[in-house]
C-alpha cells in the first residue's frame, strides 16, 4: 500500500532552521507531484510548498524562506525551513498527486496520499 511517512519535526527558536523529510513508498514516486501543507490548531490546513519534477511553487508566507525539493532515488521529498516564525508552528504533512498544475496543487481536495504528518514548535 502506499505510504508517506514525515519526519524532522522539532522544537526550535525563532530564527531557526528545520529540514523536514517525506519518504514515500508504495507507487512509483518519480512519476508523482509532491506538495507540503501545514495546519495550526484551529486552523485550516494550508499549502506551503509545491514541487513537480523541478519547477515549484511556494506559499507567500514561506517564500523565500523554505525550500522544497526532491530526490527521486531515495523516494523523499525535503522542505527545508529557515527563519522559522512562531507563525510557522504547525503539524507538517506531505501529500502526492499528479496530472495536476502547480496552481492547482495549492489545492488539498487534488492530492491522492497523504502523511501522518510532523509536529514544528517554534518558541518566541
Amino acid at each position: 500500500q502506499v505510504q508517506l511517512v514525515e519526519s524532522g519535526g522539532d522544537l526550535v527558536q525563532t530564527g531557526d532552521s528545520l529540514t523536514l523529510s517525506c519518504t514515500v513508498s508504495g507507487l512509483a514516486f518519480s512519476d508523482y507531484d509532491v506538495g507540503w501543507f501545514r495546519q495550526a490548531p484551529g486552523k485550516e490546513r494550508e499549502f506551503v510548498a509545491a514541487i513537480k519534477r523541478r519547477p515549484t511553487e511556494y506559499a507567500d508566507s514561506v517564500k523565500g524562506r523554505f525550500i522544497i525539493t526532491r530526490d527521486n532515488a531515495k523516494n523523499t521529498s525535503y522542505l527545508q525551513m529557515n527563519n522559522l516564525k512562531p507563525d510557522d508552528a504547525a503539524v507538517y504533512y506531505c501529500a502526492v498527486t499528479r496530472f495536476f498544475s502547480l496552481g492547482r496543487m495549492r489545492e488539498t481536495e487534488n492530492y491522492n496520499y497523504w502523511g501522518q504528518g510532523t509536529q514544528v514548535t517554534v518558541s518566541s
